[in-house]
């Protein structure tokens, strides 16, 4: 039997994550299979050919997709030659819609099996675009368990195995290796993978911690971002840890985190969270126009109601991301109901084995 044939589209940090995750339980079923990928270094380090890096292809907000518009559109091309010459059996394409459904526009034109890992996010805007997945992919795979209401809705079958973060999250707790960052408890920064919201965002973040001298303040930051970006900060009372968010998180007391799969993180470690978000302004506004959900975090959208506080834009501030941070502090209470609120989401997201679960149904398409 010819040996199959696949390849990987992520354009974030999270995203090669989960992929390097479904990598690794495929290969523990079908040794022969030969994967490429646009992705990061996660996807490297379980021996995928990486042909471009996520950190030349991750723009955030409509203003700054506009300013590398020509930029993408030479991605795009150069995506296309590289599926052309690669020729694969199929083509699996995790999350990072504004592309990847282009993308799988042009793959099925061709004839290529399409994919789809982590279900766009159709229920918070431009729910249209479920024509797009109707006519163009061939399996959609969920990561969250509210999205298979939603895609039923719209008579669209996908599959959901639980979230693979419980897997990462438990095989983290099985290493031995730990953080010793010393006897003061701490205060966890999480400015994100961005270049352009860490610029944005942590300052702000900085400054409301700074006057906190009873704790340590330890930034979280990427290893797909260059150690240049952090050092126009203020950082002289701050502890700058590269690749090592879930060591951080292990030991935090609580943490300040950007919007994103950090949210989902920091619950996971049942760490109490501040979360922020942040953006160019001219973005912000259209956002508001075409977002169509309650909450920006995972965690208050898991379950459907506020438990995290979410600072936005104009409340994205030094003195409510402060009041918030000493809230949590100092109010016993205040930090048993959010972890308590955090219990009830782990239940939800159910049971750890997703990759497995999710690499196993993937080879059976075939």
């Amino acid at each position: 039997m010819t040996a199959k044939r696949i390849f990987i589209l992520c354009g974030e940090a999270s995203g090669d994550l989960h992929a390097a995750n479904l990598v690794r339980e495929w290969k523990a079923m079908d040794s022969e299979v030969v994967f490429k990928a646009w992705g990061g270094d996660r996807l490297k380090a379980e021996n995928v050919e990486v042909l471009k890096h996520i950190k030349d292809l991750s723009y955030m907000g409509f203003v700054e997709v506009l300013k590398h518009f020509f930029t993408i559109l030479r991605n795009f091309k150069e995506c296309k030659e590289t599926l052309l010459e690669f020729n694969p059996d199929a083509v699996i394409l995790v999350d990072f819609p504004g592309f990847n459904l282009r993308i799988a526009r042009w793959a099925k034109e061709r004839n290529i099996k399409v994919i789809y890992y982590i279900s766009p996010q159709l229920w918070a805007w431009k729910q249209g675009r479920i024509k797009q997945v109707k006519r163009n992919v061939d399996h959609m795979y969920c990561i969250l368990p509210f999205e298979k209401a939603f895609y039923q809705e719209h008579n669209f079958s996908i599959s959901y195995y639980g979230h693979p973060l419980l897997d990462e999250v438990s095989r983290f707790r099985n290493l031995e290796d730990r953080l010793n960052l010393g006897p003061k408890p701490v205060i966890a920064l999480l400015p994100g993978s961005r270049v352009q919201e860490i610029r944005r965002k942590l300052p702000i973040m900085l400054k409301a911690v700074n006057h906190i001298t009873d704790h340590q303040i330890v930034i979280a930051c990427s290893d797909q971002i260059s150690p240049e970006v952090f050092q126009v900060f203020d950082t002289n009372h701050a502890k700058l840890v590269f690749g090592r968010t879930y060591e951080v998180l292990n030991v935090a007391k609580l943490a300040i985190v950007t919007s994103g799969t950090a949210t989902l993180e920091s619950a996971l470690f049942r760490v109490p969270q501040v979360v922020c978000y942040k953006s160019n302004f001219l973005s912000y506004l259209i956002a508001r126009q075409v977002v169509q959900v309650k909450y920006i975090s995972l965690v208050n959208l898991i379950l459907n109601e506020p438990l995290v506080l979410e600072l936005i834009q104009q409340h994205c501030t030094e003195n409510s991301i402060k009041a918030e941070v000493l809230k949590m502090i100092e109010n016993n209470n205040h930090r048993a109901a959010l972890c308590a609120g955090y219990d009830r989401l782990i239940k939800e997201l159910g049971s750890e084995g997703a990759s497995k679960r999710i690499a196993k149904s993937m080879l059976e398409t075939f």
